[in-house]
């Protein structure tokens, strides 16, 4: 949650202490997360809810030693005695067709859990018989799961010897089969179901020969020579899954109102089982009415959840999915519940058996063992449901009543809202959590449980990693067909949580890849050739104050933006590029073609001050080549020179690159920068030379759109150019210098090599050169310049912006954010500053309405590192901003210290000409502007514990040109809106909104003069303007472009220093002239209202908001005080102290907002801060 409006914590406050409610009021720019936190995914949590190694079980083998109407000779059965097998009693008919029935109904209920599977009977078996039907099954079902099912109810118990027992071909002896046989028979992967007295034998057995096993195997592997070596290798059986009625030393239970194989009756027909059960038990007695017949009646089918019989199969399912993920470990859930369908369906009903058998002092069996669940809280709610629907029983059966459906589910999802809503943060899982993916199932709930799942996946990743272990993706994914527009919002929302955390998932739904190397090689090619001819306007110096390019040497001319790509980007910050440059990324691809994949354009990290270098040696291209080759980019004549369309989508993308390339922000830079060497190292060596030289070679056009008929650029034979020089640097990153505090006063932030020259990668070849030549003269055979070349165009530009993105989504959003609880540290921390805001206010109106004499009294006098040329104290902390021409100092005025002092980043041939303080009532940022049209954001200023740190840059004006005389660049901000007005040399006022990060409007200033000073008032939307030929301009901006100037007053006959609007619904508008005549004027009335006269040959002035003063600094060494009827208060001419010399030639100076301090910066280095008498203060 990013909310930038507050509400004022009125309570706790009292009346003399209670901060400012504007402060709480007013927007924060550049706040966002995207701003203040590090571009870069969450860490992803691994996920182990998809299977790998999801199996099936395909096959059936149904083994029943049962020897109808013989008992074995090791068991005494009791009178009256269990018989019934699979709900049929073998005495009601003949043995043998007692035992084929047997047979089909065990394969029925089997059916209902697999029907596709492959069954086969093996009744009453020999040895051969068993080794015959488990191989055959085994090689059908290749790798697929077997299952084996063992009743040996006719037959004597296991052995400790590992052996189960059969018959032979007259059925006149038993004979043992041994497990270890079986197994190898069996193979693996499998499951076993053993339904015998001592059926935990078996398992013990199958485990001591499954280690016998793995022993052999690795005999086999160590010792080539063994004889184990040379026969075949037995299967391992780490993958198979064992189920036995009971422990080694327990008999079946016999009880005649139960089957005989109550083990396998609880495995194949729960529900059945479960009632029968049920009714037997003393509780049954508070449902009257209720007998073992009666349940036989229960009405519907299993498959059918709007029956009596199938919403108890549906709450069974639910109950014992949750009991299961609740006591299992994860791992052990998903293998046993997720991996095969049948075997989930078999330990669901397995964890019933043990609580049948275990109230019969029999304990099933299971490998791998699961911890005991037969007392967990949730049978109880089992218990419930069956009591509920036993209840409606009788009156449906025989009065024909409507069944009334269960509670359980809206009672489930009610005890999960509780857990949702009351408990702490760090608790335990939710133990409702498998029933509410099962309500999905369910119309009627299915709102109320997406909302409540929806609600669960916000608290986190951790969240999200649970539901999908439980298994929400199957019904989330089956929901999307749904066609309910009320799911619709939740849907979204819980797969935007779900694809945040799961990046597999977002490859495997992300398709979008456009190869089209060859169209970008084309046009990069020509624009490279067409620089080389691009002639640069000489530098000269002319008159009258005319826009003049400024170069430190020919190699490094200015680097100017573009019109055009002002109105395609707002603000482009490492954090926020434009969508249109956001999807892309080189990627190289066999056959030399070039991927274009979503999402990787955007910035890798959060922003730092490095700058990229003219003199970096990485780069093919020099920034005088993109330069002119941005110049070039404005030529529509190229449509007829090449054989892509001028308009088509590749020459729109390299055209904003060449603009990104000279971005002001490095991480911008830096990255387009290396995606247009990418290309230009492409197009110069891959390309035929012909393209270049010829246009009969451009004759066949390529598509203006992505098609297949693309012109695919072939090596000309030979191998390409690889000069050690240009091949080293390729292989190497940008070199990044970070923030420095302690920069050498004559040049602060320099980067780059001193004194090197950098030849192009381009300008290798000769402009006149045979059809065919290999280019320079080089070593041709050097495979370390091979791979640094292939390194380097296949390098791929990642960045974390899609994952900072998606990481929004995996975090909780409908927390209470941090800043809105009334006890949070930040919520501390900004009742403190507004408190202080407060304080400052008052304290310094006390003092202006003391009445000021005199602003003499010199509080601070240090030496900046650098010419001042901008000073901007901040409005609450004794904090004062100098800036240089390429660098910022922080002093403190209180004591006298340096705080900090930093490069701003501009380039050495340009100046920063405004300086503004954004959010300085809460978290201060600092805004400058240069004169080449740049601005940049810092924060972390003047912070010992943090060094400075660019929050975003981008270009605020275009085509404006450096000059020695211009108004350079001038801003004004509206903190109560977040618009940035700006303007200068240039023949626009240009508002930016700061919260949406984009330009806003335009406004012609219809002058031929450049903007000197702007003033605005958020209240009335009006702009005031000076400008260099004296004009006062008043705009509207809430009118028409053709309308919006709505006064213009020409009563100055020079250079406007200052216009100010006063801030309140009569304010009026002060002007000053370089003259020194100060004019008001009333915005409704076509002429001054007063005039004034000060000192001439002003170099510098202020008006104080609040105070009446005026401030100017003149070339002569001397700062004078005016009060607002244009009276004289003071001069300024010596610094204080013994000796005090005479101030040198005023470069700038300001007021404080609040404070009567006048804060001075002169040609001599020196920073002043002057105020009222002390006995005053």
């Amino acid at each position: 949650m990013e909310s930038e409006m507050l509400q004022s914590p009125l309570l706790g406050l009292g009346e003399e202490d209670e901060a400012d409610l504007t402060d709480w009021n007013l927007p924060l720019a550049f706040m966002k997360k995207r701003h203040c936190e590090k571009i870069e995914g969450s860490k992803s949590l691994a996920q182990s809810w998809r299977m790998k190694d999801r199996m099936k079980t395909v096959s059936v083998a149904l083994v029943l030693c049962l020897n109808v109407g013989v008992d074995p000779p090791d068991v005494v059965k009791t009178t009256p005695c269990a018989r019934l097998e699979c709900w049929i009693d073998p005495l009601s008919m003949g043995p043998q067709k007692a035992l084929e029935t047997i047979g089909a109904n065990l394969q029925k209920q089997y059916e209902n859990w697999q029907p596709r599977a492959r069954y086969k009977q093996s009744l009453d078996p020999t040895v051969d018989e068993v080794k015959k039907l488990c191989t055959s099954l085994r090689r059908n079902a290749k790798e697929e799961r077997v299952l084996f099912h063992y009743n040996g109810h006719g037959v004597p118990r296991p052995t400790v010897n590992g052996e189960i027992w059969v018959f032979n071909k007259n059925y006149t002896q038993y004979i043992p089969l041994s497990i270890y046989d079986l197994q190898t028979w069996m193979g693996s992967p499998s499951i076993f179901v053993y339904d015998c007295s001592n059926a935990g034998l078996i398992v013990k057995s199958f485990k001591q020969f499954a280690l016998q096993r793995e022993q052999e195997l690795e005999v086999a592997a160590i010792n080539p020579n063994h004889p184990l070596a040379q026969m075949p290798l037995p299967p391992s059986m780490k993958n198979c899954i064992q189920l036995a009625a009971c422990e080694a030393n327990e008999l079946l239970p016999m009880i005649p109102d139960l089957p005989a194989d109550l083990f396998t009756s609880c495995l194949t027909t729960p529900i059945k089982i479960a009632l029968r059960w049920f009714c037997m038990q003393k509780c049954v007695s508070l449902v009257p009415g209720v007998t073992l017949d009666l349940i036989e009646k229960i009405p519907g089918r299993l498959n059918d959840r709007r029956t009596p019989l199938g919403e108890l199969n549906w709450i069974f399912t639910a109950i014992t999915d949750t009991i299961a993920w609740n006591v299992l470990p994860r791992d052990l859930f998903q293998k046993l519940f997720r991996q095969d369908l049948l075997v989930a369906s078999l330990f669901r009903n397995f964890l019933l058996a043990e609580r049948i058998m275990r109230s019969y002092n029999c304990t099933p069996v299971s490998s791998p063992r699961l911890p005991p669940t037969y007392m967990h809280a949730m049978w109880q709610a089992w218990d419930l449901a069956v009591d509920i629907c036993l209840s409606q029983l009788p009156t449906i059966i025989e009065e024909g009543t409507a069944f009334r459906h269960s509670p359980f589910f809206a009672e489930q999802l009610t005890a999960f809202q509780v857990w949702l809503t009351m408990g702490v943060e760090n608790r335990n899982p939710p133990e409702q959590l498998p029933i509410v993916l099962q309500v999905l199932l369910s119309q009627v709930h299915r709102l109320r449980a997406l909302d409540l799942l929806g609600r669960f996946l916000d608290l986190g990743p951790w969240a999200v990693s649970l539901a999908l272990s439980v298994g929400i993706f199957p019904y989330v994914l089956k929901l999307l067909q749904s066609s309910a527009r009320e799911l619709r919002p939740l849907l979204v929302f819980i797969w935007a949580k779900i694809l945040a955390v799961d990046s597999e998932l977002v490859v495997a739904l992300s398709h979008l890849v456009v190869q089209y190397e060859s169209n970008f090689c084309t046009v990069a090619l020509q624009f490279m050739e067409e620089e080389k001819n691009y002639p640069l306007p000489s530098p000269a110096t002319t008159e009258g104050g005319s826009l003049t390019p400024v170069r430190d040497s020919p190699c490094t001319p200015r680097l100017r933006s573009v019109s055009s790509y002002g109105n395609i980007r707002a603000v482009t910050t490492a954090r926020n590029l434009n969508k249109s440059l956001q999807n892309l990324s080189l990627t190289e691809e066999t056959g030399g073609s070039v991927a274009f994949s979503p999402g990787n354009l955007s910035t890798s990290s959060s922003a730092s001050s490095t700058l990229g270098s003219p003199e970096n040696e990485e780069y093919i291209l020099s920034f005088e080549t993109i330069d002119k080759m941005r110049r070039v980019s404005s030529y529509s004549s190229l449509n007829s020179l090449i054989g892509v369309s001028f308009n088509s989508v590749y020459t729109q993308i390299w055209r904003v690159l060449l603009h990104l390339a000279a971005d002001p922000y490095p991480d911008v830079s830096d990255l387009a920068m290396k995606v247009l060497n990418s290309i230009a190292y492409k197009a110069t060596v891959n390309a035929r030379p012909q393209r270049i030289l010829t246009t009969s070679s451009l004759t066949q056009s390529a598509p203006a759109s992505p098609t297949n008929k693309g012109i695919h650029i072939h090596q000309a034979g030979g191998s390409p150019p690889t000069s050690s020089a240009s091949s080293s640097s390729l292989t190497n990153d940008v070199a990044k210098q970070p923030v420095s505090r302690d920069l050498p006063p004559g040049r602060p932030g320099a980067t780059g090599p001193v004194g090197v020259q950098y030849t192009p990668h381009s300008h290798q070849f000769p402009r006149t050169r045979k059809m065919f030549d290999k280019g320079p003269d080089q070593t041709t055979d050097d495979p370390d310049d091979t791979a640094g070349h292939k390194s380097f165009i296949s390098a791929t530009m990642q960045t974390g912006f899609c994952d900072w993105s998606a990481r929004y989504f995996a975090q909780p959003v409908m927390k209470i954010p941090e800043e809105h609880d009334l006890e949070s540290q930040i919520r501390k921390e900004r009742e403190w500053r507004f408190l202080r805001n407060t304080r400052v206010r008052k304290q310094a109106q006390q003092l202006i309405q003391k009445g000021i004499t005199r602003l003499d009294d010199q509080i601070f006098l240090n030496r900046n590192p650098g010419v001042p040329s901008v000073v901007k104290f901040h409005p609450f902390t004794p904090c004062v901003a100098v800036a240089d021409k390429d660098s910022i100092c922080f002093w403190d005025w209180e004591k006298g210290e340096k705080l900090d002092y930093f490069h701003n980043g501009n380039p050495r041939y340009t100046r920063v000409t405004a300086m503004e303080y954004l959010n300085g009532q809460d978290c201060s940022l600092l805004l400058t502007a240069t004169d080449d049209g740049a601005i940049r954001v810092w924060k972390n200023f003047a912070d010992l514990e943090k060094n400075p740190e660019m929050v975003t840059a981008w270009q605020g004006l275009s085509d404006m040109l450096p000059t020695t005389r211009g108004a350079g660049m001038v801003v004004d901000w509206e903190q109560e809106t977040g618009l940035l007005m700006s303007s200068g040399d240039v023949r626009i006022i240009r508002i930016w909104d700061t919260d949406r990060e984009m330009k806003v409007q335009d406004i012609p200033t219809g002058a031929d003069s450049c903007v000197t000073s702007l003033s605005c008032d958020s209240h009335r939307s009006l702009i005031v303007a000076g400008l260099g030929d004296g004009s006062i301009r008043v705009y509207d901006r809430r009118m028409a472009l053709s309308e919006c100037r709505v006064m213009t007053y020409r009563e100055h006959t020079a250079w406007v220093v200052k216009a100010y609007l006063q801030k309140h619904p009569e304010g009026h508008i002060m002007s000053v002239s370089v003259n020194g005549d100060v004019r008001f004027f009333d915005p409704r009335l076509p002429e001054s209202v007063n005039i004034l006269q000060i000192v001439k040959g002003l170099t510098a002035l202020d008006i104080h908001p609040q105070a009446n003063l005026i401030a100017c600094g003149s070339m002569n060494q001397f700062t004078a005080i005016y009060n607002g009827s244009g009276e004289l208060i003071n001069h300024i001419k010596y610094y204080d102290g013994f000796m005090g010399q005479r101030v040198g030639a005023i470069s700038c100076l300001a007021f404080h907002p609040h404070w009567p301090h006048l804060a001075v910066g002169s040609n001599d280095y020196y920073i002043s801060v002057y105020s009222v008498e002390k006995r005053v203060r």
